[in-house]
């Protein structure tokens, strides 16, 4: 079966004064897919990912959704099915894991699914159940990351952004949320757009990648090709014009 065109950014360009965050970026990505977004600080990956949820001043360009051109806001963008979960985790530590995950389903009014969908979100993830009572601010690092992308899960999203999930987290840790970040994927066919630092791990989840440098997409395609090509070891050392 064909996969479904979910996602695309045609020729976007996003300024922060007279910066050019990103210069005629296209990007696409299909139902079911692991997407990769790699490059150099300052490439443009994150910016990329707060254009489509409408955190970014976009200068010119579309953004599609099934094929249509929408604007992105961010509480229309959680509507229309797609969730980010940002850098740096940003529980509310205040907050317990059960509150955390109430939040992340602020849009479902009725109690019973909302809870329904707390319940099938833990399933994905033991800890938070056996959790659910403590406050988010004492978990560990890699707990609060499972909280995070538990969060983004409970409006059930088409598609799921991920900036730079392991950031500071153990190399067991890591290896934890990668296989949580399959999961996801696998279980409820959830596109993924998603930025990191830790390349191996990521390109050996990703189906395919972009590798950006400058605002600008140098690179794409599968990711064992990448892989197998020395445009990584190009960008990241600064051999690309």
């Amino acid at each position: 079966m064909e996969q479904e065109l979910l996602l695309q950014l045609k020729n976007i360009s996003v300024h922060y004064g007279g910066v050019k965050a990103l210069d005629g970026v296209d990007i696409a990505i299909d139902e079911g897919e692991i997407v990769a977004l790699m490059g150099p600080n300052g490439a443009g990956k994150s910016t990329i990912l707060k254009t489509v949820f409408g955190l970014a001043p976009i200068h010119s360009g579309t953004v599609l959704w099934h094929e249509k051109p929408f604007v992105p806001v961010p509480h229309h963008v959680v509507h229309t099915g797609i969730a980010f979960v940002p850098q740096g985790r940003r529980v509310f530590s205040h907050l317990t894991v059960y509150e955390n995950l109430e939040i992340g389903g602020f849009i479902i009014k009725e109690k019973n699914e909302l809870r329904r969908r707390i319940n099938e979100v833990m399933e994905i993830f033991p800890i938070l159940g056996r959790k659910r009572k403590a406050k988010a601010g004492i978990l560990s690092g890699g707990e609060q990351q499972m909280v995070a992308l538990a969060r983004g899960l409970m409006i059930n999203p088409k598609v799921l952004l991920l900036d730079e999930p392991s950031l500071g987290l153990a190399p067991k840790i890591v290896a934890q949320v990668f296989d949580k970040i399959i999961t996801i994927n696998q279980r409820h066919k959830t596109a993924i757009l998603v930025v990191e630092h830790n390349i191996t791990s990521l390109l050996n989840i990703a189906h395919r990648a972009y590798i950006l440098d400058k605002g600008k997409v140098v690179a794409e395609g599968d990711s064992e090709k990448l892989i197998k090509s020395n445009i990584l070891e190009n960008v990241f050392l600064g051999k690309t014009s």
